[in-house]
């Protein structure tokens, strides 16, 4: 499986970071072309849109919360410690994608401020499930881009080699991510837009952490059997505050992510002690 994921990643060339850099031109063209390029008018214009979604997502909203967790990185890291044994370059990649998409939310949030639905709205004319948000940070979401870091990531590690079966494959994944990432919207954490750019950032993030992990080995010792240790006190400090989250939350999507990391702790361990 690593081989596979290897030949792949080393298929990638530099062309497929023009469409999201297009896109992300459309959209400031677009908000420029509605004279939304200011905080007021960037909420106002999605105020419809908003509150149309919203509407629609959040009428589920134990669907809504569960699937939003997917941009946690507390989950995705859980769910992807399946690979650590069995595939280490989706590591390597993800661990690069993640420092960059990280200092991306953070920049991106200081530059744009812009305030959350909750700051903006009355709360009683949309629907809030979980935490109610009000700061100002709501461009990009970051929970969108930890999402589609970790898509792209996958979605090119596991890319088929015909023609056909590569289009449906790539569809398919940004759909998901799409239905993943417009939770944010459901639950009444960001604007259609927030979760748009975001997801873009995040697919940037995901191919930048593919070509650095190409190019430089910083994250060869992943696949270091002496370094699993430090994956049992991660997988575990991790599987500990899931447990906590767990007692306060119960969420479905929780006990398949403490699943995942204890399956994944428990062969680490197997494979250390054998080495």
């Amino acid at each position: 499986m690593n081989t596979k994921i290897s030949t792949n990643y080393s298929k990638l060339r530099v062309f497929l970071f023009l469409v999201p850099l297009f896109l992300l031109i459309t959209i400031v063209l677009f908000l420029y072309q509605q004279h939304a390029l200011s905080i007021n008018s960037y909420t106002k214009i999605q105020q419809d849109s908003f509150f149309y979604i919203n509407h629609h997502l959040g009428s589920y909203p134990n669907l809504q919360f569960n699937l939003t967790q997917f941009g946690d990185c507390l989950i995705s890291l859980s769910l992807l410690s399946l690979f650590i044994v069995y595939a280490p370059k989706i590591w390597e990649a993800f661990l690069s994608a993640s420092l960059i998409s990280c200092l991306l939310t953070r920049l991106l949030k200081s530059l744009f401020a812009i305030p959350r639905p909750a700051a903006t709205f009355d709360h009683s004319k949309f629907i809030i499930t979980g935490e109610i948000l009000s700061g100002n940070n709501s461009l990009p979401s970051g929970h969108a881009i930890t999402i589609f870091t970790a898509h792209t990531v996958l979605m090119f590690a596991f890319m088929p080699k015909k023609l056909s079966p590569k289009i449906i494959w790539f569809f398919l994944a940004i759909l998901i991510g799409l239905i993943l990432v417009f939770t944010r919207v459901g639950v009444g954490a960001h604007y259609p837009i927030d979760v748009i750019v975001g997801s873009i950032i995040g697919y940037i993030s995901g191919l930048l952490g593919i070509f650095i992990s190409r190019k430089y080995k910083i994250w060869a010792w992943v696949n270091d059997k002496k370094y699993y240790p430090v994956f049992i006190v991660l997988f575990l400090i991790c599987a500990v505050i899931l447990i906590n989250r767990i007692i306060h939350e119960n969420l479905i999507i929780f006990y398949l992510s403490l699943i995942c990391l204890l399956f994944s702790t428990y062969k680490i361990i197997k494979v250390y002690v054998q080495k």
